[in-house]
């Protein structure tokens, strides 16, 4: 009768266990695109073609703004997922894009597509990325104002 008691005990802790260890040799499922990525690609590409513009007097603001976006979104992006390893490429920044034939508008609708993609995307994040995209929002509405 021991005997019987112990067999039983050992089958309801193997059948308690199982679940346990399959979901400890199941891989996670690979998290989703971070959001921001799409962001700080923007800033870099809006910082590039302002940085070309000598026509815009206020360009050099526009690109020194719109890289300091970029990097502090990159930042924001690192800390919620670190690089696997130290030597992660950095991503690159884009190369000098062609000169538009009217630069200023050009400067303007990419600066009006990265304000529309950041508040777009401010409901949906948590309260503390909310406030970077937020500010990088307002940041790009007031460019906006100093090229108008």
């Amino acid at each position: 009768m021991i005997s019987e008691s112990v067999s039983r005990r050992r089958v309801l802790l193997a059948v308690a266990v199982a679940p346990l260890a399959v979901a400890c040799t199941t891989p996670p499922a690979p998290l989703p695109p971070d959001p921001l990525v799409e962001l700080a690609a923007s800033a870099r590409a809006d910082a590039a073609l302002a940085s070309t513009v000598a026509e815009v007097p206020s360009a050099a603001e526009v690109a020194k703004n719109r890289g300091e976006h970029a990097k502090l979104l990159q930042a924001e992006i690192d800390r919620e997922r670190p690089p696997v390893s130290s030597s992660a490429p950095v991503p690159a920044a884009p190369s000098t894009p062609p000169t538009p034939p009217d630069p200023a508008a050009a400067l303007r609708a990419a600066l009006d597509t990265s304000l529309r993609k950041a508040s777009d995307l401010v409901p949906t994040l948590p309260a503390h990325r909310a406030a970077l995209v937020g500010s990088v929002a307002a940041g790009c509405a007031s460019l906006l104002e100093v090229l108008a």
